[in-house]
């Protein structure tokens, strides 16, 4: 299977779910978007890597991480989202030491907190994509406030994450519905939303 790489294009606020947000990936090489719903946590600490200027007073989780791992010569090649469940995204972590390769399973939030702070490119498989990308109208206007990174740690809420659960809320409706309301989250550029329509449809589709 061939692997299509990603970027990250920001972070938009959940406008359903209290403490949750919506990471927008984008295919390098085309137009589709990946949202993937996060915590409260892994976002802040997502904008805080992207954020070069803001620093934390005391180091995260993922730049502990980080750190551990520059001390013992580990680096991190790659990350993978290798596989899609029920609207859940898996993810490996693909590390170098010694020149001997390891790969180590991780939530995607912690993969992709951790690629940003290694430089390491992110990829996904192309029937990850085709299943779970979204394309958006190439006519519509894109506002700062959803493409926007989210940067400011006090805008975050409390740290614990608060996903909600695949396709909750959308389980009464037809796939035809479904297919209406995630074309129309699309134009309003809500990806919280849209990641959640889409997942219940591939869902049901599997």
């Amino acid at each position: 299977m061939s692997l299509v790489k990603l970027n990250i294009k920001g972070i938009s606020y959940s406008q359903t779910q209290n403490g949750a947000y919506a990471l927008i990936l984008n295919e390098v090489d085309g137009e589709r978007k990946l949202p993937i719903v996060i915590g409260a946590f892994e976002a802040q600490s997502i904008a805080i890597a992207l954020e070069k200027e803001i620093k934390p007073p005391r180091p995260l989780t993922h730049d502990l991480f980080k750190s551990f791992a520059d001390r013992f010569d580990i680096v991190v090649k790659q990350v993978i989202i290798h596989k899609l469940v029920d609207g859940v995204f898996f993810s490996s972590i693909i590390c170098e030491r010694d020149k001997i390769e390891e790969i180590i399973d991780a939530r995607t939030s912690d993969a992709i907190a951790l690629a940003l702070r290694f430089q390491a490119p992110i990829f996904t498989y192309k029937n990850i994509l085709d299943k779970a990308g979204i394309y958006l109208n190439p006519t519509s206007n894109e506002g700062e406030q959803t493409d926007g990174v989210l940067s400011e740690p006090e805008t975050f809420g409390d740290s614990n994450e608060s996903t909600p659960t695949a396709g909750s809320g959308f389980n009464t409706y037809s796939l035809s519905e479904l297919n209406d309301l995630l074309e129309a989250a699309v134009q309003d550029e809500d990806y919280e939303k849209a990641a959640r329509i889409r997942d219940e449809i591939s869902k049901r589709e599997s």
